[in-house]
């Protein structure tokens, strides 16, 4: 078992409902309870059936488990299925060493598609993440998840752009067999395409 970075290693997966982050970070715990780490996961739902925050905390140990609760300007890593998403977040637990990982395609919330709040400028997004982190991996997850059968699938498209990172002990090879865990055979091959699609984009 190799060495931790960080100890605890502390890594935010978010989004918003439906999009599938609460499965990336069982998918995730699952891989690194199997690979011998000890491993936390910390869940928050806001109105995740009405495409409300969803975030999830996974602090992953050595020896011992550690509190849920990640603090304030503490997350090594960010890991986002929307990219407001990600600046939220980066904007409370972020800092300049934080590496960020973020699919680049919105998803308007109500109050956005209702016409009451405005959604802001990508590239205002963009240029905001690379100033509230270290690293910035901003992915067209989703349209690539599209063009391998569903966009379901920018989750292991994210995943796979994590392993790539390297800001988790984990290989694909671990990551895959999780994944293998949770979906029945038929699945996977769409899901090995995506894991490896997410390592290519994050390498690029």
């Amino acid at each position: 078992m190799s060495k931790l970075m960080y100890e605890p290693l502390d890594i935010i997966i978010t989004g918003v409902g439906g999009q599938g982050n609460v499965l990336a970070s069982h998918i995730l715990g699952n891989a690194l309870v199997d690979a011998g780490w000890q491993v936390t996961v910390g869940e928050t739902y806001g109105l995740s059936q009405r495409g409300g925050s969803v975030m999830s905390m996974v602090r992953i140990t050595s020896e011992k488990p550690s509190s849920p609760m990640i603090p304030e300007n503490g997350a090594h890593a960010i890991v986002s299925l929307e990219p407001l998403e990600a600046l939220r977040v980066a904007g409370v637990y972020g800092n300049p060493d934080t590496v960020i990982i973020t699919n680049s395609r919105p998803m308007m919330p109500i109050n956005v598609i209702s016409g009451e709040n405005k959604y802001p400028a990508i590239d205002e997004l963009r240029g905001a993440l690379e100033e509230l982190g270290g690293k910035l991996y901003w992915l067209d997850a989703t349209d690539e998840a599209m063009k391998i059968g569903a966009p379901i699938l920018a989750n292991v498209i994210i995943l796979g752009a994590m392993v790539q990172a390297g800001i988790m002990p984990l290989s694909a090879e671990q990551v895959e067999k999780a994944i293998a865990g949770m979906f029945p055979e038929d699945k996977m091959p769409a899901n090995r395409e995506a894991l490896s699609k997410g390592m290519q984009m994050a390498a690029a």
